[in-house]
């Protein structure tokens, strides 16, 4: 299933991230991506049935990372073709202790006992157009607080070569017995 978006607006930002090392890059647009898919993880959650299939409650499986369980890693290497990306932030049921929760894909999409009660593709309908505008806000919010502290990173140390420069010689005085 393919899905194509369009978006406006992330063309000045992805300029502005290349003034960034590609850590600092990666970093930027993690956390921004964290935060933006945020509210989306939060209305999985709010339309999450209570009781799962196997017992256990599925909301509190329900995350946002940019880390993959084993299992999912797979699946998403798989789903990609084998190309990686710079940066990849999921939001949806989680790996719980190392272990995977199948009453995720149990309630989404139903099973032989019980008929479909879908709760990620609702949130996803949902959120996803305010998930990019959202995404392009807290990417210029992260890009604004990392310049800062690059900025102040640079003073600071500006102000230590200053003092160190104008610091007085030790004397070394060696005493012979």
């Amino acid at each position: 299933m393919s899905i194509t978006v369009q978006t406006h607006g992330f063309d000045a930002l992805d300029a502005a991230l290349a003034q960034f090392t590609k850590a600092s890059a990666r970093n930027i647009l993690k956390r921004a991506a964290i935060e933006a898919l945020e509210p989306m993880a939060e209305e999985m959650r709010q339309g999450a049935p209570e009781a799962a299939v196997g017992g256990g409650r599925l909301k509190d499986a329900i995350a946002v990372s940019d880390k993959l369980g084993p299992r999912q890693k797979k699946a998403a290497r798989r789903a990609a073709g084998g190309a990686g990306s710079f940066v990849e932030v999921h939001a949806g049921v989680a790996d719980v202790g190392g272990k995977h929760l199948p009453s995720g894909v149990q309630q989404e999409f139903g099973n032989e006992n019980h008929g479909p009660q879908p709760f990620v593709r609702p949130a996803w309908e949902k959120e996803k157009m305010d998930t990019l505008d959202r995404l392009r806000v807290a990417i210029a919010d992260e890009i604004a607080k990392a310049t800062a502290r690059a900025q102040r990173r640079a003073a600071n140390a500006s102000r230590r070569a200053a003092r160190a420069a104008s610091a007085p010689a030790p004397i070394i005085q060696s005493v012979v017995p």
